[in-house]
């Protein structure tokens, strides 16, 4: 019906369509940062534990992730506002 199939558009297509990307691209986006973001976290727990061990991996992971939403958000900005970005 309709309505189902306007609450799945919401739920699945809508984000990425307003940042310019089909579900697909999104989902591996998305994927592709979350682990990129875990193994930077695993590695500031080593650090933690052996701090001459990845002194630098969680910052050079941050400045690059947030390097490349950068781009992203000048070839595609935000529908709304009050949102500085969405992955």
């Amino acid at each position: 019906s309709g309505v189902k199939g306007a609450m799945l558009y919401n739920l699945f297509f809508k984000h990425p369509a307003d940042v310019g990307e089909t579900y697909a691209r999104h989902l591996a986006t998305g994927l592709e940062f979350g682990c990129t973001i875990i193994a930077a976290g695993f590695a500031c727990v080593v650090h933690a534990l052996v701090p001459r061990f990845f002194e630098h991996t969680a910052s050079n992971t941050v400045t690059a992730l947030h390097a490349r939403m950068t781009l992203r958000r000048q070839t595609h900005p935000a529908p709304r506002a009050e949102i500085d970005y969405a992955i």
